[in-house]
């Protein structure tokens, strides 16, 4: 009979062999494209499938979703783009760099996983449709800037873990280069100039 700890390894090596796949897969998905939303959803849409354990949702409900929270060129807010999940309405969502996790991660360039957003004071709830239990808040880094924050979350309480938050940030660097690969800040530019002017919420 296998061990525990011959389990867990073995329960890690696919882990791994999974995040390796989808990285592979979201590289070469994003290159086709010329449109740097269009190559970042690519991205988000994969680490949304490939990151966190699928078992930790057997008692809750199994929803994700994802997308980039981008630095707006004025600095002072965050715009929502490559989302996955997100309701119609929340499309090219706004929300203050003070505002929660986005915000603080945008602002000290460093990861957060909260595991359950119940024991989070700082975790607000941004998706208007379905509560989030779990959420990984990774920067957006290119030559040690923020550009912005990419964000894995799920329904379930405790499907995102330490090990999420760091494979996690795989997918946010090819994110960031990607972006700049395909001259993301000028198409956020055009997409920030096309937004009502409002403050954000």
């Amino acid at each position: 009979m296998q061990s525990n700890w011959g389990n867990a390894m073995e329960d890690n090596a696919a882990y791994f062999e999974r995040i390796t796949r989808g990285l592979q897969e979201a590289a070469e998905a994003s290159r086709v494209e010329s449109n740097p939303e269009e190559a970042l959803s690519h991205i988000t849409r994969i680490a949304q499938a490939t990151l966190g354990h699928a078992e930790r949702n057997e008692n809750e409900g199994a929803f994700r979703c994802s997308g980039v929270f981008l630095l707006a060129p004025s600095r002072d807010y965050l715009i929502l783009l490559a989302e996955h999940g997100y309701p119609p309405e929340q499309h090219r969502a706004r929300i203050s760099i003070m505002d929660s996790n986005p915000g603080l991660v945008v602002r000290t360039g460093k990861p957060k996983i909260v595991p359950n957003t119940d024991e989070d004071p700082n975790f607000r709830q941004i998706l208007s449709t379905v509560r989030v239990g779990s959420s990984c808040y990774l920067p957006v880094l290119w030559q040690r800037r923020v550009l912005g924050m990419f964000n894995v979350a799920a329904e379930a309480r405790y499907a995102l873990s330490e090990i999420d938050r760091d494979m996690g940030m795989l997918f946010a660097n090819l994110a960031a280069a990607t972006w700049i690969a395909l001259d993301g800040p000028r198409f956020l530019d055009q997409v920030s100039a096309s937004l009502p002017r409002q403050s954000a919420p």
